[in-house]
């Protein structure tokens, strides 16, 4: 009950959040920190904090199938567009420069193209996973003598940490180019934002990994639904939350004379 609490709150708050950003669209604020990737950024914190309640309950065949595969590929168009958000800041930065030839690829393309291309990557392991090793339903009577333990068995343990690897080098790989970004312009400090919420991401995850190999059972499923919540609630806490205080509470700093001063600071 703790962890359906926890996810519907998180739910709510990212809806609110997509609430506020598509309401505001038009605004300096929202159109500098590339919509686009905001966009599905919120709408796959959404999905993500829905499927933990995949998690929960009795597992059937049809729950078994979905909640790693998909719950692996959402989340990898989450670390994807977290990335993409990370390059832009770098080569928008790097773009005001005067004779810069990044400015061919400054634009929605290039970022939504890389976006593509990592997620293609992790639907095609999980298509293999579920063609070659599907999860199943397995009956476990061996973990608590005389019960018998209804749960999900992941078909290849091996297709698991792969899929799970392959999202953390998107999230190393978008930690390290965000940590270069950070000492960028206040204009471009999403960096700055996105660094620690990478942070917090690896760190869950690097914990997740031997906690969930110590455990069994039904406590495997709440260590995992865990490690979600707090990976996602800390992208949508260090990312939006700062944008959201700009726009409710300080509209005054949400110009674009303030974009534009910034950046002739640091040229200039």
């Amino acid at each position: 009950m703790s962890l359906v609490v926890i996810a519907t709150v998180f739910f709510g708050t990212a809806s609110s959040v997509l609430w506020v950003f598509i309401k505001y669209r038009n605004t300096p604020l929202v159109k500098a920190n590339n919509q686009n990737l905001s966009y599905a950024l919120l709408v796959s914190l959404l999905i993500c904090f829905l499927l933990s309640f995949i998690f929960i309950g009795q597992p059937k065949e049809l729950t078994c199938l979905m909640r790693q595969t998909t719950f692996g590929f959402v989340f990898t168009v989450a670390i994807s567009s977290v990335l993409g958000k990370t390059l832009t800041v770098l080569v928008v930065f790097n773009a005001t420069k005067p004779g810069s030839k990044l400015r061919k690829y400054v634009g929605s393309r290039i970022s939504t193209g890389l976006v593509i291309l990592c997620s293609l990557g992790e639907f095609i392991i999980c298509v293999t996973w579920l063609i070659f090793a599907p999860p199943f339903v397995e009956l476990d009577t061996k973990t608590i003598p005389g019960t018998i333990i209804v749960q999900c068995n992941e078909g290849s343990i091996i297709a698991f940490y792969v899929a799970v690897s392959y999202i953390g080098v998107l999230a190393v790989f978008s930690f390290i180019v965000a940590f270069i970004s950070r000492k960028l312009p206040d204009t471009f400090n999403e960096a700055q934002h996105i660094t620690f919420s990478m942070l917090v991401f690896c760190s869950v995850w690097m914990s997740f990994i031997p906690t969930y190999l110590s455990t069994k059972g039904k406590y495997m499923v709440a260590v995992e639904i865990f490690a979600i919540l707090a990976s996602n609630g800390a992208l949508l806490c260090f990312i939006f939350f700062p944008k959201c205080y700009i726009i409710l509470l300080r509209p005054d700093r949400n110009t674009k004379r303030d974009i534009k001063v910034k950046v002739f600071q640091i040229h200039g």
